[in-house]
């Protein structure tokens, strides 16, 4: 099941790693989607509001866990494409106690800052309690997120990219199930949809924890494992907190431009919680196309195999821009149908401001498709820093931008500056690259 992506023909072999990734993650979306189309049909547009701006915020917050995870894994497949399998077993010992530390102190903290966070946001009053009472629920299922993501990332960085998908693909049905078991037959409201979240996220979670525990023993750390090792503790920190800080930024950006949205009110809230469900979906697959093109990167740098990492950079740009047009066609032409999945036909205010998100947006998504392979690349190289760089432009313009012609032009404007961030940050990611691609492509020095 785990795939050594330092030999074989580039193209099949990426696309047979990320394929289980994109279907593993549209599964993770549907975690939140399917409670935002259940609360949309059944519980009313302040309901989605509440729902789907909740969902921007948890996005903020698990990009945290994302991120360590993310950056711990990059580390796991260098040491795997290396073979170095003692330094793999004590960077895993390492990571996880590191993360583990982190996301508990994560999880008190949220409870302890909620009301200021909806009073950050500002959440109007219609919306307040409803929000209140889903993120109550949600933050139950951060200690989950940590375990699905920290054990799919090195499942992932060793080349199996199935078994995620699995128990995505069983708590998903567990998650669909349970919304409608909680929504619709016991009335639950919000609450239930919070709750039918969480337990599927547990069973996600807790199900990999135990596949990757049997089915892994050589990874397990021995006695003589547990000891100190500052020197991968240092190299987990640069990659993990680098890549978190990268993750929280690009999400904290998209949290500003939330809190910009609210103020509009619940109307244009609804129609942008609809449309970035939508946006999710439509740029997931390349979203995991960067993260499986960071582990190819990642591999092969390991294994010293510059060239092909040369070769894995042109298919990937190929695949993703061609990918992208097609996704953003369909998404212009479809915006409104899309959005009906999500609104009742008579919210005509909020199906028309949700079709313009789409249609300013959706025409962009090779920019975003193209920053997702950006982020990967310098993860995978050792520069995650860069990816912070890149991620500041992209989000720091989009949300100047974004105060700066909402006053002007409306939300249009939000819209509008959004790709904006996107491709000014492509400019100099790629431009980076071409200037210092010799520095870049050769070995680290604590690896010679």
């Amino acid at each position: 099941m785990n795939k050594d992506l330092t030999k074989g023909p580039i193209t099949k072999t990426m696309m047979l790693f990320v394929l289980p990734m994109i279907a593993g993650n549209l599964l993770q979306q549907c975690y939140n989607i399917t409670d935002t189309l259940i609360v949309g049909q059944f519980l009313g547009p302040d309901a989605l509001a509440a729902v789907g701006t909740a969902y921007t915020l948890m996005t903020f917050l698990t990009s945290v866990l994302l991120g360590l995870s993310m950056g711990a894994g990059a580390l796991f497949s260098i040491y795997y494409g290396k073979g170095d399998d003692v330094r793999l077993k004590s960077a895993i010992l390492h990571a996880f106690g590191l993360i583990f530390i982190l996301s508990l102190g994560f999880n008190i903290a949220a409870y302890l800052s909620i009301d200021k966070m909806l009073s950050f946001l500002n959440v109007p009053i219609e919306v307040y309690a409803l929000m209140r009472e889903y993120l109550w629920i949600i933050f139950a299922g951060i200690s989950a997120t940590f375990l699905y993501n920290f054990f799919a990332c090195l499942l992932r960085a060793i080349g199996n990219s199935v078994a995620a998908l699995i128990f995505l693909c069983f708590s998903a049905c567990v998650n669909i199930g349970l919304d409608l078991l909680f929504v619709l037959i016991f009335h639950w409201g919000v609450g239930g949809a919070a709750a039918a979240t969480v337990l599927a996220q547990f069973s996600a979670g807790i199900g990999i924890t135990l596949y990757t525990f049997v089915n892994y023993t050589e990874l397990h750390p021995s006695r003589k494992d547990f000891y100190w090792n500052k020197r991968i503790l240092q190299e987990i920190f640069n990659l993990s907190i680098l890549t978190c800080v990268q993750q929280s930024v690009m999400n904290f950006g998209i949290l500003m431009v939330q809190g910009l949205v609210n103020r509009f009110g619940p109307v244009i809230m609804a129609a942008f919680a609809a449309a970035v469900k939508i946006d999710s979906f439509a740029y997931m697959p390349v979203q995991d196309f960067g993260n499986a093109f960071s582990t190819f990167a990642a591999q092969n740098y390991g294994a010293g195999k510059f060239d092909r990492i040369q070769q894995g950079i042109k298919k990937s740009i190929q695949l993703t821009l061609l990918f992208c047009t097609g996704v953003s066609m369909a998404v212009i032409f479809f915006a409104k149908p899309l959005l009906l999945l999500f609104v009742h036909p008579q919210e005509t205010a909020i199906l028309a401001v949700g079709v313009q998100y789409l249609r300013v947006v959706g025409i962009f998504y090779g920019g975003i498709g193209c920053l997702f392979l950006l982020y990967g690349l310098y993860r995978a190289l050792r520069r995650p820093g860069m990816s912070v760089i890149l991620t500041v432009i992209s989000l720091g313009t989009r949300v100047i931008l974004a105060y700066f012609l909402a006053p002007l032009t409306g939300v249009v404007g939000i819209w509008a500056a959004i790709p904006i961030g996107w491709l000014l940050a492509d400019t100099i990611g790629i431009t980076y690259y071409i200037k210092h691609r010799q520095l870049l492509l050769k070995p680290a020095e604590s690896d010679t």
